[in-house]
């Protein structure tokens, strides 16, 4: 019988000490698991975002050394593949780039020449959109919208 009881009580003590450990972890989702410049590249310094209702939020970057614009839409939780978008228009040269999908944690990069114009963006996760329009230029006035479908 004395085994018995050393052989639970150590037991005891590793599911104890297992349990500790684990409720000390934090979180495997707590945050994203990525960055507008590991999607688009370290080049790109992030201008401007939106949030896409609580589930994420859709990134504009800018790459002064080429002229060129970024969008990427992350995740606050990444988990199971999704619905997800981001695109980007440059309405003075009619350039436009998306990526969609089903995604674990972000939809991108698309890259559009933006330099010196004003330009629309946005994204979507699950049913959840958000549009950007008139953005980053001085004159024009900026219009967001964020609506469920």
């Amino acid at each position: 019988m004395r085994f018995s009881r050393s052989v639970l009580t150590g037991a005891a003590f590793a599911s104890l000490a297992l349990g500790a450990t684990t409720a000390l972890a934090a979180p495997a989702s707590a945050a994203p698991n990525t960055t507008p410049q590991k999607v688009c590249g370290s080049a790109y310094k992030t201008v401007n975002q939106a949030p896409v209702g609580s589930l994420g939020t859709v990134y504009l970057t800018y790459n002064a050394t080429n002229g060129k614009n970024c969008v990427a839409t992350i995740r606050s939780t990444p988990g199971t593949a999704v619905d997800m978008s981001t695109w980007i228009y440059v309405p003075d040269t009619d350039e436009y780039a998306e990526d969609y999908g089903q995604y674990t944690s972000y939809a991108g990069p698309a890259y559009v020449y933006g330099k010196a114009h004003c330009v629309d963006w946005g994204g979507s996760i699950k049913n959840v959109h958000v549009q950007v329009t008139d953005s980053n230029c001085a004159a024009k006035k900026e219009h967001r919208t964020t609506f469920t479908r």
